[in-house]
C-alpha cells in the first residue's frame, strides 16, 4: 500500500479541510498519516480511520515556534517512508519541498489562503518579507497546486505563470443526527440563538464589532464558538459592556459536536473585513457549515462569499460594520420569520450541490495521478 504523509502546523482536532483531505487519500487506497502538533490546550484525538502524529514543541508561537517546527517536521519527513507529501499550508512547505527534491517523493501543495497577505504578516515586513522569498523560490518548481477559491487561484496564475486547482473547502452532507436540546447543550431557551463559528475568530474577522452590536440587539443570544488572537480580548469586550446574560463562549469543539450547536442557530455570521487581500478574497469553510445545517447566513459583502449567497439566495450581506447598523440588521433578519424560512430552505437545496461528495472531484483528479 502506498504511504502518503500529510502534514499542517494546526492542532488536528478541528482543521476540517485537512480531515476531508486525509479521507479521501484513504478512499484512494493510501496508508496515511497526518502529521501536526499538541499545544497546551488540544483536544484529545477521536479516533479516525487514518494515523496520526502530533509534536510537542517548546515554543507555541512566534519565530522559534516556526523554525522549531520547521526542523522537527524535516527530520520527521526524513526518516519516514512516503510515496506521496501533502504539504498543507506555506508554514509547511519548505520541509515537504526539501525531502521532495532529496528523496524524489512527489508533492501535493494546498494553500488555504493568500498566506503571505494575511493581516498578521501585513504590518511585519521582515517575517512577510522571509515567507514571500520561501513562496517565489519553491511555488514555481511545483507541479501540483490547490487553493480554496477561483479568485486566490487567479492571484497564483498572475504571479507565478502556473494553474493552480481549486478545491472549496465544503463539507461532507451532513448525516441526519439526534440533535442535542438547547436545554441539553445549555443554551438560554428563551431567545433564538445567533452564531459565529470558527477555529481562526482573528483580528479584522468582524467579531469584535459583533459582540458591541450585542448591547442593541434585545431579541437575540449570541454564541461564539472557536479560538483566534480576539477571543480574550471579546470575553473582555463582553464584560465591560455587561454583555454576560446576552453572548455566550464555547471552546474549539470536535466537527461532530460542534454541529450539534450550529443546528440551532437562527443566522450564522462570517464578518471578514476587506483590510487585505487574504480576507478579501476569503471563502471560508464555516460558510459552508452554516448551509449544511439550514442556518441563513449574514455575511461581509467580500467577492467569493457574494457569489454563493446571491447564486443561492442564502442569507444576506451587510451594509457596514458599524455596531448599530449590524444590530439592526440582525434584528430585521429574525422579524422576518417568512423571509429567514426561505433562506432555510434554499440552504436545503444548496446543500445537495454544496457538499464534500461533489467538491471531491476535484480533488481526486488531481491525486489520481499518483494512485
Amino acid at each position: 500500500m502506498k504511504k502518503a504523509i500529510v502534514s499542517v502546523i494546526n492542532d488536528l482536532v478541528t482543521d476540517q479541510r485537512v480531515n476531508k483531505t486525509c479521507n479521501t487519500l484513504v478512499d484512494l487506497g493510501f496508508d496515511v498519516c497526518l502529521v501536526g502538533r499538541k499545544k497546551r490546550d488540544s483536544l484529545s484525538l477521536q479516533q479516525r480511520n487514518y494515523r496520526m502524529h502530533r509534536m510537542k514543541l517548546l515554543f507555541e508561537k512566534g519565530p522559534f515556534f516556526y523554525t522549531e517546527y520547521n526542523i522537527r517536521l524535516f527530520l520527521y519527513l526524513l526518516f519516514h517512508r512516503a510515496n506521496l507529501l501533502f504539504s498543507n499550508d506555506l508554514d509547511t512547505l519548505l520541509p515537504n519541498y526539501l525531502i521532495h527534491k532529496l528523496k524524489r517523493v512527489p508533492i501535493v501543495f494546498d494553500s488555504h489562503e493568500y498566506f503571505t497577505e494575511t493581516p498578521e504578516l501585513v504590518d511585519r515586513k521582515i517575517v512577510q518579507g522571509v515567507w514571500k522569498k520561501i513562496e517565489s523560490w519553491i511555488f514555481p518548481q511545483l507541479r501540483d497546486v490547490i487553493t480554496v477559491n477561483q479568485s486566490i487561484a487567479k492571484l497564483f496564475k498572475e504571479k507565478y505563470g502556473i494553474d493552480v486547482h481549486v478545491v472549496r473547502n465544503i463539507p461532507p452532507t451532513f448525516k441526519t443526527i439526534s440533535t442535542k436540546t438547547k436545554k441539553q447543550l445549555s443554551l438560554p431557551e428563551d431567545k433564538p440563538m445567533i452564531l459565529l463559528q470558527g477555529a481562526g475568530i482573528n483580528i479584522q474577522r468582524g467579531a469584535e464589532e459583533l459582540v458591541e452590536a450585542m448591547q442593541y440587539v434585545e431579541s437575540a443570544h449570541l454564541v461564539i464558538i472557536g479560538g483566534g488572537d480576539v477571543i480574550e480580548f471579546l470575553k473582555s469586550m463582553a464584560r465591560d459592556m455587561n454583555l454576560s446574560s446576552k453572548v455566550t463562549f464555547l471552546p474549539k469543539l470536535p466537527f461532530e459536536e460542534l454541529r450539534q450547536y450550529t443546528a440551532h442557530a437562527e443566522i450564522g455570521f462570517t464578518l471578514d473585513k476587506d483590510t487585505n487581500i487574504n480576507y478579501r478574497f476569503s471563502l471560508p469553510n464555516k460558510l459552508f457549515d452554516y448551509i449544511q445545517s439550514d442556518v441563513p447566513v449574514l455575511a461581509s459583502p467580500l467577492v467569493e462569499i457574494t457569489q454563493i449567497i446571491d447564486k443561492y439566495q442564502v442569507g444576506e450581506t451587510i451594509e457596514s460594520h458599524e455596531p448599530k447598523l449590524l444590530a439592526a440588521k440582525i434584528e430585521r433578519m429574525l422579524s422576518n420569520q417568512d423571509q429567514l424560512q426561505q433562506y432555510k430552505l434554499n440552504c436545503k437545496q444548496a446543500a445537495k450541490v454544496l457538499n464534500w461528495e461533489n467538491e471531491q472531484e476535484n480533488l481526486i483528479e488531481v491525486l489520481r495521478k499518483y494512485v
